[in-house]
């Protein structure tokens, strides 16, 4: 369901046999997802900082994961003065 495409089809005043947009989104919809509504409404701003929590939460465990590997990295290299 791509809003930019819906545009074209948004012409029941010339065409007055189709749909007002609205009622064609809505139908749509129901077709797709067999329901009226969705379940969870969320506000556009409340999916932008949801999305950004993320990434910062999966940003903060892959520079975890970087630090545990150097650290073990580090642990496991032997010093260049010491003999066999």
């Amino acid at each position: 369901m791509n809003p930019k495409k819906f545009g074209k089809v948004a012409n029941h005043k010339q065409e007055p046999w189709k749909e007002p947009l609205p009622d064609f989104i809505e139908s749509l919809y129901r077709k797709r997802f067999k329901k009226d509504r969705p379940e969870n409404i969320r506000s556009v701003e409340r999916m932008v900082k949801e999305k950004e929590r993320k990434q910062a939460e999966r940003k903060a465990r892959k520079q975890q994961e970087q630090n545990r590997q150097q650290s073990n990295a580090g642990d496991s290299e032997r010093p260049a003065d010491v003999p066999f």
